[in-house]
């Protein structure tokens, strides 16, 4: 969809702006420039574009020429990063909280009005930006987070063996999982050689335990 209209509305805080309504596949922006005929009007173009990374590319460029500084967007699910992480190495972006926006009176019904809407708050300084990291925080904070996650999921698995152990009797198992860190250990421990020679068979748990009760 593309739609140019002229408005006379003088008194804009930034000159050039651009307002994106993403959704999962497609989104929505909407482009406010000075027009290039009429002094004090404003010229307002609407478009459609696929989230997909050569759409988003071609968005980009769309956006430099025309001179647009500041891009603006929902921050609605995690639909938002997409076109974030391509578009601010080249402008300025804004990700705004949703309430906000909805706070202001006067706010279109319709999904298509969305990104007008959000361009016209945007360029008369009606909105405020959430703190975003940069990148390399961003990289530092899910590795860090997909580390936890790993953690948790060992300490679980450590959980779910440990009461597997239990219920069959095998305490001092039991025990090596818990206390010193995993059942590999306690394997090799016990059965250095034969671990070496034939590696880990499953089905082999009962057996050990029983060895390292009676050993």
């Amino acid at each position: 969809m593309v739609m140019d209209e002229i408005t006379e509305e003088p008194g804009a805080l930034v000159e050039r702006i651009a307002a994106l309504d993403v959704g999962k596949a497609t989104l929505t922006v909407c482009v406010r420039v000075p027009h290039e005929d009429k002094p004090g009007a404003r010229r307002q173009e609407v478009r459609t574009c696929a989230t997909l990374t050569p759409a988003l590319l071609e968005l980009r460029d769309w956006l430099v020429c025309q001179g647009v500084t500041l891009v603006v967007m929902e921050a609605t699910s995690a639909y938002w990063k997409p076109p974030f992480y391509l578009l601010e190495d080249d402008i300025e972006c804004w990700v705004v909280n949703a309430r906000d926006v909805k706070n202001v009176p006067g706010r279109p019904k319709t999904d298509k009005l969305d990104s007008v809407w959000l361009a016209k708050l945007a360029e008369r300084g009606m909105l405020r930006a959430s703190f975003i990291p940069p990148r390399p925080q961003r990289q530092l904070r899910d590795l860090t987070r997909y580390r936890r996650t790993l953690t948790q999921e060992r300490t679980r698995e450590k959980q779910r063996a440990g009461k597997l152990l239990e219920d069959a009797q095998l305490t001092e198992l039991r025990d090596r999982i818990v206390v010193s860190g995993g059942l590999a250990s306690a394997r090799a421990a016990r059965f250095p050689a034969r671990d070496q020679r034939k590696g880990w068979r499953a089905g082999s748990v009962v057996a050990e335990g029983a060895a390292l009760r009676s050993g």
